[in-house]
């Protein structure tokens, strides 16, 4: 989630951290053109939301983000085993673990971590 929010403390390579960014601002500009057309569905709401995201799209992540990280998570974890869980209760306002292929029975994904500031993780 963090490099689609733009929220990433990458410490690699510069030239590549540039390269990753400006193809991230190239999606979301499509993005951000499609969902503004004035012939789609709510383009007023969405015209006046982004009106001022550009160059970088950072509302226009956040709102990807927050309506994809359940599929996100769904493609992370479809190797995962039907046993496999994850590390911790988490599901059901941390009252079970994620038991099957490390998701939890009400396909909520069973992480915060990602809505959680990258130098506070480890």
């Amino acid at each position: 989630g963090d490099i689609i929010r733009g929220k990433d403390l990458y410490l690699g390579d510069q030239q590549e951290k540039a390269k990753l960014e400006n193809n991230l601002k190239n999606i979301f500009a499509k993005i951000h053109s499609e969902v503004t057309k004035t012939n789609g569905k709510n383009w007023q709401t969405l015209q006046e939301r982004y009106k001022r995201d550009a160059p970088d799209f950072y509302q226009l992540r956040e709102d990807w983000w927050d309506a994809n990280r359940r599929e996100v998570w769904k493609a992370i974890t479809c190797g995962a085993g039907e046993s496999d869980k994850y590390f911790r209760k988490t599901c059901s306002n941390g009252g079970s673990y994620a038991n099957k292929q490390c998701r939890c029975i009400t396909h909520d994904v069973p992480t915060y971590f990602d809505y959680v500031p990258q130098y506070l993780r480890w």
